[in-house]
């Protein structure tokens, strides 16, 4: 069963550690899912199959490590511009 964001994110065929296939990628994920509710594009990919709970907590799961990673760095952002 494949992860529809990791085929879009360039799956196996070697985008990973290249960024700017990887960003290319993201972004044209991004445009074809201009407008959809993501919480209605997760139950529909959990109903289906497409994606199971597994994959979907390991995914919540590194979401959360990256903005904990990203929030010093951003904090000093912040604090540039007055947020």
């Amino acid at each position: 069963m494949s992860n529809p964001f990791f085929s879009a994110m360039g799956g196996a065929s070697g985008t990973q550690g290249k960024p700017m296939n990887m960003m290319q990628a993201f972004q044209q994920f991004m445009q074809q899912n201009q407008g959809k509710n993501p919480n209605e594009m997760i139950q529909q990919m959990l109903s289906s199959g497409k994606l199971n709970q597994n994959q979907l907590d390991q995914a919540q799961q590194m979401a959360r490590q990256m903005a904990r990673q990203m929030e010093g760095p951003l904090s000093g952002l912040k604090s540039m511009f007055g947020f």
